[in-house]
Parts: structure tokens; C-alpha cells; sequence
């Protein structure tokens, strides 16, 4: 609740209202309690108070419950009994400007990015891949940086994936190792990605980080990210929060403390960032924490125990609100007593008892004073809402979204040429030139074979002159035959035939004969196969 005295008011003590120091507002903080101690409540009552400064903010909503920011609230007997306490006469109800948004573009408008904005290793922890296959990961994306090719949607990864199975050998030679067992092992992945819907977020029109810092009316606009289907999935629920994280970090300029943050970004369910995450991974979400609050973003976790968050980022969450933890186990005591170490100790009560005696609303409550150091931790409770507690409905929420500055600007996926289209390209061109260099070859071998075959038919064949000079020997020699055995038989017999031609001319008439019909045959089957084959 804005005051214009005090500023961020958020809970109220014996001793008075509980503020958030506006320009330590971007040292991040924590928002920590067992189910159902108030802390959807407490996120609601401090981004609203954001809101009311001029301040935008991130929130992801688990159960619908965060809608509500969005109607104005309404008197009620449990606000009654608090106004007293809090000393509130006449609360102004009002509702804060909401733009919804929904990774599968079912409640609120698309938030999309490409493959190259994830980069590799956020994709490795969103498939869980090992250090193996992560390490095949980033040949791929070295490759797409060195052939230009653009990482749009999973349909890109998928056709370099299959480009990289099909170079293996080439590519162990200059990266390493490229198995196929690895390459199946990440397709695998892939599909189990798209099995849970994240091929809707993984695309074009790509989220623009700079909707988030809107405001409207000199009210901070509420980000309100629809996770109750996203955080069935912990891992891209965790990762796509963290992207977005990094992708304010690496946008927005410098800009040091400024009299308010210029966005504040509350992590629910934080304990998923953290949970089988890499060194590697642990260490560049320390690193964006810790830097990016020069960016003007306060980072606020919401998680049940502070044991959740590593302790080297727990130490860097200087705004802190504790409700209340259970102790029934040694390992729920030990929580307790982590999270009572985290305060600047009050002397009028022992902080770790107080933690396992808060009410519901009731909290422990210690923020960063003007120099930034943390005050003394009190026992509080935290302010009503002004805007509604609960859920919107479904018209409502269509209505608000439709109203939207940014409605239809991310509704409609884009495809461009991206590394897809450019790889099943140069497949087509590949393979139409690999026909054409079979079918020059196919060409080339029947040419040699008819070449072949002719030359065998021609040897085969024998020659005009050949064949006169054979039918002339044939004549010359069955005529010499006749005549021999002519005188034979006469001298046989006694008898003496006779001839009017000499034996010689008879020879040489009959070889003449022949010669020319071996001829007369030859030119005219020469003459028959020409006509037939033209």
C-alpha cells in the first residue's frame, strides 16, 4: 500500500507501518513460508504497492490466484477486522493494469523465444542433457554461428542435429567426438519437449523484454504469467524465467540506485531454479543476481523454507518476509534455525520460536534500511489488498487480455529461412545433382557399351573384298573338283567327254559368276539395312 509519507508500506507492527526503502528496493528479497501461511498474499500486497509507485512487475501465478490483481477489491469482514490494527479508515479499493500472458498462448498473449535466444545452456537444462551431450550442443550452435544459419524454433535444431549425424566423421575430426548414440539421445530429448507443448514457445514473433517495463496511467503494469500448466514441467518452467532474467540483463542499460526500481520480478516456486541444476548454471545465476540489480530489476524469491536458495545468493536478498515453518522433523528444525540466522536478531523475542508460532498473515518482517544495511526483524502482520483476493473468470480475463496495447502483436507465429529451410534446400540441390551425375554416368556407360557392342558386331562382320575373294576361291575350287573327277570317270571308263569350253575357262567363269553374285547379295543388303534403319 503506497503512502505518501512513508512510501512502500507492506506490514505493520507494534511499533508502526513496515516499508520498503524505494531506492533498496533492486537489493532483491525473499518471501519464504509453509503452504497456506499468506504468502501469495503478501506477493500480491507488495507488487501492487509497486504498482501504485509507478513500478512494473513480473509474477508468475501457480493457481490463478495473482488474476485477481486486476479487479478492484471489496470490503470484507476479515479487512474490517484489520483496518483497526493497521490504523486504515477508508481503504481506496482499486485494481492494478494487467497484461497476461501464457507460454501456450491459452490465457494470455504468447511468449515466445528462439532456440539461438535460450542459447545452449539453458537448452541443456530444459532436456537435462549430460555433459557429453551437452557438449554436442555447443558444436552445434558453433556451427550455426560459423555457416549463419538462424536457430529459430525445435524444427531448426532437429534438421542440425540430423546435418551433424550425417557429417559425423568429418566433424569429429575438427569439434570431437560427434556419436550417434548422443545425437539420438538429444532428438529424444526433443520430442519429449514437444510432447509437453514448449514447440508453441520456441519460435518467432520472440518476446520483446521491453513489454515488461510498461506502465499505464502512472501505474506500473502487472506481468501476470499464467504458470499453472507451465510448472507441471520444472525445468522449462525454471529455465524460461531465468532466460528472461538474462535477457533483461544483457538489454537494459546501466542505470546504479535509482529512487525506484525500474521493474520488479518475483520468482514463485524458486526452489525449482535451484533443484539438479550444473555448477556451471549455478554460478551465471549468481553472477545475473548479483548484477542486475545495477540494471534497475529487483529479483524476489518465493519459496516455503530460505534453505531452498544456495547461500551464496541467499546473502545477496537484503528485503525479507518469513512466515511461518513447521518444525516436526530434525531437518525441518534445522530450516528453522537457517532461517532465524538470516535476521538482524530482536532482543524482545527469539526469533526461530516466533517462526514456528505465526499465524496465518503473520510474518517476520525486515528490510533494508537508507544505507542498506537490514533492520531489526519484527513480528507483523501484513496489509490487505486493495485489489481482488482470488481468481478472475474466464470472460474476465479474455476481456482484459483483448483491451491489451500489445494484443495480436505476438499471436501469429512467423517462419522465416532459417536453418531448416536452408539445410532441406541444400539437401534438394544435393540430391538433384547427385541424379544428374547418376544419370551422366548411366548415359555414358550405355554409350560405351553400344560402342562396345558395335565394334564386336563389326569385328565380327566380315568385309566386302573378304567374302568376293572367299565366294572365288569356293567356285574356283568345286569347279577344279568337277573337272577332276570328270577325268577320272573318262579314264576310267575310256570314254572322253567333251566340252566346248576349255577347263581353264570353265574356272574362270564359274569364279567370275560367283564374285558377282557375292557382290549383287552384299550391296544390297548394305542398301536394305540402311532404308530399314533410317
Amino acid at each position: 500500500m503506497l503512502d505518501k509519507e512513508r512510501g512502500l508500506d507492506i506490514a505493520h507492527c507494534s511499533k508502526g507501518a513496515l516499508s520498503i526503502t524505494g531506492k533498496m528496493a533492486n537489493r532483491h528479497g525473499l518471501i519464504a513460508g509453509a503452504t497456506g501461511t499468506g504468502k501469495t498474499v503478501t506477493l500480491q500486497v507488495m507488487a501492487e504497492t509497486f504498482c501504485q509507485a509507478g513500478v512494473p512487475c513480473f509474477m508468475a501465478d501457480m493457481k490463478g490466484d495473482l488474476s485477481g490483481i486486476s479487479q478492484v477489491g471489496r470490503l470484507s469482514g476479515f479487512i474490517e477486522k484489520r483496518m483497526p490494527e493497521f490504523g486504515i479508515e477508508n481503504p481506496e479499493f482499486q485494481a492494478c493494469p494487467v497484461r497476461f500472458y501464457d507460454v501456450f498462448g491459452e490465457q494470455g498473449h504468447p511468449m515466445r523465444a528462439t532456440i539461438s535466444q535460450m542459447g545452449p545452456m539453458l537448452l541443456s537444462r530444459i532436456m537435462q542433457l549430460n555433459e557429453t551431450q551437452d557438449g554436442i550442443l555447443n558444436i552445434l550452435f558453433r556451427i550455426a554461428d560459423e555457416r549463419g544459419l538462424l536457430l529459430d524454433d525445435l524444427k531448426d535444431l532437429r534438421s542440425m542435429l540430423n546435418w551433424m549425424g550425417e557429417h559425423s566423421k568429418e566433424l569429429t575430426l575438427k569439434y570431437g567426438t560427434v556419436t550417434a548414440m548422443s545425437i539420438g539421445a538429444i532428438q529424444r530429448a526433443i520430442l519429449q519437449l514437444e510432447n509437453q507443448g514448449a514447440e508453441k514457445f520456441f519460435g518467432l514473433p520472440s518476446f520483446d523484454i521491453n513489454d515488461l517495463l510498461a506502465t499505464e496511467g502512472g501505474k506500473g503494469v502487472m506481468s501476470v504469467l499464467a504458470a499453472d500448466k507451465l510448472m507441471m514441467q520444472p525445468k522449462l518452467y525454471s529455465t524460461y524465467l531465468l532466460w528472461l532474467l538474462s535477457e533483461l540483463y544483457s538489454t537494459l542499460p546501466e542505470v546504479g540506485d535509482l529512487p525506484l526500481p525500474k521493474l520488479i520480478f518475483f520468482f514463485d516456486e524458486a526452489h525449482m531454479l535451484f533443484t539438479d541444476t550444473s555448477k556451471a548454471l549455478l554460478d551465471k545465476i549468481e553472477q545475473v543476481i548479483r548484477l542486475i540489480r545495477s540494471k534497475g530489476v529487483g529479483i524476489y524469491f518465493i519459496t516455503q523454507s530460505p534453505t531452498d536458495i544456495p547461500e551464496n545468493i541467499l546473502g545477496q536478498l537484503g528485503n525479507r518476509v518469513q512466515h511461518a515453518l513447521r518444525a516436526y522433523t530434525p531437518k525441518d528444525q534445522k530450516a528453522v534455525k537457517t532461517a532465524a540466522d538470516t535476521f538482524r536478531a530482536n532482543s524482545e523475542f527469539k526469533t526461530d520460536e516466533a517462526i514456528m508460532n505465526l499465524e496465518t498473515g503473520e510474518a517476520l518482517v525486515s528490510f533494508l534500511d537508507e544505507k542498506g544495511a537490514p533492520n531489526i526483524v519484527e513480528r507483523s502482520k501484513v496489509l490487505f489488498p486493495l485489489s481482488q483476493i482470488g481468481a478472475v473468470t474466464e470472460g474476465q480475463r479474455m476481456d482484459i487480455i483483448k483491451q491489451s496495447r500489445i494484443y495480436g502483436k505476438y499471436d501469429t507465429p512467423v517462419e522465416r529461412e532459417s536453418a531448416f529451410e536452408v539445410l532441406v534446400a541444400d539437401a534438394e540441390r544435393q540430391l538433384q545433382a547427385a541424379e544428374q551425375e547418376k544419370a551422366a554416368i548411366e548415359e555414358a556407360k550405355a554409350a560405351a557399351q553400344a560402342e562396345k557392342e558395335a565394334a564386336k558386331t563389326e569385328k565380327k562382320k566380315p568385309g566386302m573384298m573378304s567374302k568376293v575373294w572367299k565366294a572365288v576361291v569356293t567356285a574356283v575350287t568345286s569347279t577344279l573338283a568337277t573337272l577332276l573327277g570328270t577325268w577320272v570317270s573318262d579314264k576310267i571308263s575310256g570314254k572322253k567327254t567333251k566340252s566346248n569350253t576349255s577347263a581353264a575357262g570353265r574356272v574362270a567363269k564359274n569364279a567370275t559368276s560367283a564374285a558377282t553374285r557375292t557382290i549383287t547379295k552384299e550391296l544390297t543388303r548394305d542398301i536394305l539395312g540402311n532404308l530399314t534403319k533410317k
